[in-house]
C-alpha cells in the first residue's frame, strides 16, 4: 500500500494537482487537510473516476479534512472522543476524520486519522492554549489505538527538533518550536507511537509563500506520519515530493507545503 498525506491549501483549487499527483505516484491512500470547504462543495468526479472513495469533513472555507482510498474506506470516524472547540461558543472544528483502509479484498486494513493540529498563532494567544489542549486530548484518545495498525498523519505545526526548521533564532518567539509544542509531540513518541518517515525522508515540508521560501530552501518540518508498532513494522520507504511545492516544475500555484508519502509491505 501506498500511503500520503498532505495539506493541500484548498481543495477545490488544487484539484487537478491532487489528481496528477495521485496518477504520477500511483497512490493508494492520500489524507489530505485544509480542503476549506464542505464536502458537497468539493470536485469530487476525477477522484471518483480513478476508482477512489472519499471521506470529507468540512465545516466552512477554513480547515477541513479528507481520506481518499482507492483499497476501501470503510468506518468513518468525524473528530476524535472529547476533541476540544475553539471560539466563543467553543465549536469544534474540522480537523480530525478516521477511516479504516486497504480492506478491499479482504484484508485486515490499518485506521488511518487525517489530523490538522491547530496552528497555535502565538505563544500568548487563546489559540495556542487550545493547540496544546487539542493534542493533549488527541494523545489520550489515540492511546487506546495503539493495539491495532494505526496512523495519526497530517499537518502537526510543531518543528520536533532544531533541525526542522530553516532557522530557530528567528523562530525563538514563534509557535511550532516553544517547549510546551515539542512536548506534547514528544509525549506522542514515548506514549508508544512512532515517527515513522523521518528517517527515510529528510528535509522540510512547508515553506512559506513569503520571500521566495522554497526556493532559498528556507522551510519547515511539519509533516509527519506517527504509527502504532504494527503499522510501524510495515514502513519500507518514504520520501517528501519536493516538486510539488515547486512553482517552476507544473503550472498552477502550489501549496505551501509538500506531500509526504510513505510505502507499506503487506
Amino acid at each position: 500500500m501506498r500511503l500520503a498525506t498532505w495539506n493541500v491549501n484548498s481543495l477545490r483549487t488544487r484539484i487537478d494537482r491532487v489528481e496528477a499527483f495521485l496518477d504520477r505516484h500511483d497512490i493508494d491512500v492520500l489524507a489530505v487537510q485544509e480542503t476549506k470547504a464542505r464536502e458537497e462543495q468539493l470536485p469530487l468526479m476525477g477522484l471518483q473516476a480513478r476508482g477512489y472513495e472519499v471521506a470529507a469533513h468540512g465545516l466552512n472555507q477554513w480547515n477541513g479534512v479528507a481520506i481518499l482510498s482507492r483499497v476501501g474506506l470503510d468506518d468513518v470516524t468525524v473528530g476524535f472522543p472529547e476533541q476540544p472547540g475553539f471560539g466563543d461558543a467553543l465549536e469544534v472544528e474540522a480537523r480530525a476524520l478516521g477511516a479504516l483502509v486497504g480492506t478491499a479484498g479482504g484484508g485486515g486494513g490499518v485506521r488511518i486519522w487525517s489530523l490538522y493540529v491547530p496552528n497555535g498563532r502565538k505563544p500568548d494567544d487563546p489559540h495556542y492554549v487550545y493547540k496544546l489542549d487539542w493534542l493533549s486530548r488527541l494523545r489520550a484518545a489515540a492511546s487506546s489505538w495503539l493495539d491495532v495498525p494505526t496512523a495519526l498523519v497530517g499537518d502537526w505545526n510543531i518543528c520536533p527538533t532544531d533541525d526542522d526548521v530553516f532557522d530557530v533564532a528567528q523562530f525563538k518567539n514563534s509557535t511550532h518550536v516553544t517547549p510546551a509544542e515539542r512536548a506534547a509531540f514528544q509525549a506522542f513518541l514515548d506514549g508508544g507511537w512512532s515517527e515513522v518517515t523521518r528517517s527515510h525522508a529528510p528535509g522540510y515540508t512547508y515553506w512559506d509563500y513569503y520571500r521566495q521560501r522554497f526556493e532559498r530552501d528556507r522551510g519547515l518540518k511539519i509533516d509527519f506520519v506517527l504509527g502504532s508498532a504494527s503499522f510501524a513494522e510495515r514502513v519500507t520507504s518514504a520520501f517528501i515530493d519536493r516538486e510539488e511545492r515547486d512553482p517552476a516544475v507544473f503550472a498552477g500555484a502550489p501549496s505551501d507545503h509538500a506531500p509526504v508519502v510513505v510505502d507499506l509491505a503487506d
